[in-house]
């Protein structure tokens, strides 16, 4: 009789523990999809032509993209949520975020010569984001990764002609095409290297807020200029460690 409650007991702390990690999974799928949420309340702020405020809605939902694969890999979310394609979703919310809201963003700000030319970064993305070896084997993006949304900040915060704007536009929509391997910071293999560009990017993204809010200190002191490091340095490690896929 009392092996039988015992057995009872181990069930029932089981079953609570298995309960406990499907809700944790899910947990990370609505921390990925609120990316989503994010996205649409910088679409209502640039429709307010409050560019400043989209930003901070964009930064703050690049950062949760930053983040959430460590967490759906910390917590197994392919073990305990298998219903939900946690990849599907997180493509879902970046096409979102990082081609759509940009491209409004870009359109509102006077970044771009026509909306005609923001069709190249809509399909060349789509077309990106669709393509089977968007991310190779090896943990590396393939083809430029579609960071429109750091291109729109900054974008504004040089205050680029629309003819400027438009060049950029067109040689990056090339870009995504070129098979050439840029880095996964949160995939990297080596793990001091992996830390240093994820609190980096943080960083960036604190500096890059500050930025929007403030423009005249900001302007007085180059901030914008010298955040501009940390691009550089993705595309040097990108330079350094990608190169052309020969796959």
């Amino acid at each position: 009789m009392l092996m039988e409650q015992n057995h009872s007991a181990d069930d029932s702390l089981r079953e609570m523990s298995l309960t406990g990690h499907r809700i944790a999974a899910l947990a990370v799928h609505l921390f990925t999809a609120s990316g989503a949420v994010l996205g649409l309340f910088a679409l209502i702020e640039i429709l307010r032509d409050d560019l400043p405020a989209a930003m901070i809605y964009m930064l703050v939902a690049l950062a949760i993209d930053s983040i959430d694969g460590f967490f759906a890999r910390r917590l197994a979310v392919e073990e305990f949520a298998p219903w939900v394609d946690g990849r599907r979703l997180d493509d879902i919310v970046d096409y979102l975020n990082f081609v759509i809201v940009p491209c409004v963003f870009i359109w509102q700000a006077g970044n771009v010569l026509g909306p005609a030319w923001l069709a190249i970064p809509v399909l060349a993305s789509a077309f990106g984001f669709s393509q089977k070896e968007a991310k190779t084997d090896d943990n590396f993006f393939l083809g430029f990764p579609s960071y429109w949304n750091v291109l729109a900040f900054y974008l504004w915060l040089f205050e680029f002609s629309p003819l400027a704007g438009t060049l950029w536009i067109v040689g990056l929509g090339i870009a995504v095409f070129i098979p050439y391997k840029y880095v996964y910071p949160s995939r990297l293999s080596n793990h001091a290297l992996r830390y240093f560009t994820s609190y980096s990017g943080l960083l960036w993204a604190i500096v890059l807020g500050w930025t929007a809010l403030n423009p005249a200190t900001a302007s007085q002191y180059h901030v914008a200029e010298l955040s501009l490091a940390y691009p550089a340095l993705y595309l040097g490690l990108s330079f350094k460690l990608g190169g052309l896929h020969r796959g």
